[in-house]
């Protein structure tokens, strides 16, 4: 754990340093058979029914909107069109004995083509599966908390949606 000093001369008091990441990620959505359906991921390493959200750190000279196309595109195998930006979840982890803040903001998109696991090369080191799940019940089926208050953000959005 590194420390550093407080800022206020003579003080007597430490301040654990945390690093910051930033990520982005999406909602993918699209309208199969009269229902909204989201895309989901497994990811590798995590036992079945664990679905997540795609999402992944924002690169240097990268717009988090970007960001989260790109993660969608990379995890999914779908090209997502970003409509809107539905918020930031902020959680602190610890790393190899880091402590990390992060921030990951999600946004809304709509699929266009490409097909749900059909993953660009390499991409299987970090996603297990990819699937449609109902967007209705997605707020119950995904496994961390702040993606469940995105997907039902997304929900609240798109229900009077006629498209």
């Amino acid at each position: 754990m590194r420390l550093r000093s407080c800022d206020r001369p003579g003080a007597d008091c430490y301040k654990v340093a945390v690093r910051r990441e930033f990520s982005a990620g999406l909602v993918l959505v699209r309208r199969m058979r009269g229902r909204w359906w989201l895309a989901a991921v497994r990811p590798q390493g995590k036992r079945e029914g664990t679905w997540a959200l795609p999402k992944g750190l924002v690169d240097p000279g990268e717009s988090p909107a970007e960001t989260a196309a790109r993660e969608g595109f990379e995890e999914t195998g779908i090209v997502g069109r970003v409509e809107s930006k539905l918020g930031d979840v902020r959680y602190v982890y610890t790393w190899e004995g880091e402590r990390v803040f992060k921030i990951v903001s999600f946004f809304l998109a709509r699929a266009g083509r490409g097909r749900i696991g059909a993953l660009p090369s390499g991409m299987e080191v970090e996603v297990a599966e990819a699937r449609w799940l109902p967007l209705a019940d997605s707020p119950a089926l995904l496994a961390y908390k702040g993606e469940r208050e995105m997907a039902a953000k997304a929900v609240e959005l798109l229900m009077n949606d006629p498209l």
